[in-house]
């Protein structure tokens, strides 16, 4: 498996200090667990934070900040925790969602309750703590198009299974794509497998044909 499309200098300093979002840090963290590049890059961008933080002086703080942390750890650890759900695979048999992002999902692709999205697509909501984004598996069957569409904010689509491509290139497992408002596109899953990816919004898509429109309230994306 050769990853091509990488996880930007942006994304990875911002996973690797913190400030990203639970929703955004789950398709980082799956494409981490299926790129060893990237992970070099988070450990390199780690370590550079970690020698800046040896080189501040310390401060005082007052006596009710340890208890203030601790009680704000335990409030997004309830909130943001991922579903535990374990499931059995076939002895011999490599999962297609790694960790972390199985756990999200409740299981493997196979043990999914997918939902149908539109005429042949189906869908996964993902819940997450951070209420700025929404996170869904997607399945397209092999060989059809998603509905070409602009979009209102970011989204990051990581490929889990199978090929998609559209006018910026070709995507394979492994392979994350970042789109803004600057990208209308329309993805078409690869011929012989369908396309199972993880796709993170922060806005809903703007499509451009008018039946897509028209059902997209009842869809949520």
């Amino acid at each position: 498996m050769k990853i091509e499309h990488h996880l930007s200098e942006e994304l990875i300093l911002d996973y690797a200090t913190g400030a990203l979002g639970e929703g955004w840090s789950v398709p980082v963290a799956t494409h981490l667990a299926l790129c060893p590049a990237c992970r070099q890059r988070v450990s390199a961008a780690e370590a550079v934070g970690g020698g800046l933080l040896e080189t501040l002086s310390p401060a005082a703080v007052s006596s009710g900040t340890l208890d203030a942390v601790m009680a704000r750890l335990d409030t997004e650890e309830t909130a943001g925790a991922p579903a535990q759900t374990a499931v059995a695979h076939e002895q011999g048999k490599k999962p297609i969602l790694p960790e972390p992002l199985r756990s999200y999902a409740g299981g493997d692709v196979d043990g999914l309750d997918w939902q149908r999205l539109g005429p042949v697509a189906h869908q996964l909501l993902i819940p997450t703590g951070d209420g700025e984004t929404t996170v869904r598996l997607l399945k397209i069957p092999a060989g059809k198009p998603v509905p070409e569409h602009s979009h209102g904010g970011l989204e990051l689509t990581l490929v889990l299974s199978g090929t998609y491509s559209d006018a910026t290139g070709n995507y394979r497992r492994g392979d994350i794509q970042v789109a803004d408002e600057n990208l209308e596109h329309q993805p078409h899953a690869g011929a012989g497998e369908d396309c199972i990816c993880l796709a993170v919004t922060d806005a809903p898509l703007q499509f451009s044909s008018f039946s897509a429109r028209l059902v997209q309230p009842f869809l949520n994306i």
